[in-house]
């Protein structure tokens, strides 16, 4: 049986504050995890997941739609769980509180 070179899921953000530092953290920290390679593809460009930077460059804002690419061990599951995390409606608590 030959197996794909990659998985590829789409995804569309749905965070109201689209994906800004904390979740571009929690992301970046699930990818440091995975053996392989994760690339995210956007309208603005593309990256691979295991830059905080080069991902918040992407501006994914809500409603954006992306390509997630998955190459290693695995690919489908962690396809499903990265498309999954860009569709989380983050909630972090005192976001909106100031001092």
């Amino acid at each position: 049986m030959i197996r794909p070179i990659m998985v590829e899921v789409k995804a569309v953000i749905k965070n109201e504050a689209g994906i800004h530092c904390r979740p571009t953290a929690l992301l970046t920290q699930a990818a440091a995890k995975y053996d392989g390679t994760i690339t995210v593809t956007a309208p603005a460009g593309s990256c691979q997941l295991g830059s905080a930077l080069e991902l918040m460059m992407l501006c994914l804002e809500q409603g954006t739609q992306i390509t997630i690419q998955v190459e290693g061990a695995d690919e489908a599951d962690t396809a499903a769980e990265f498309k999954k995390l860009f569709e989380t409606e983050f909630d972090f608590p005192n976001a909106a509180v100031v001092s």
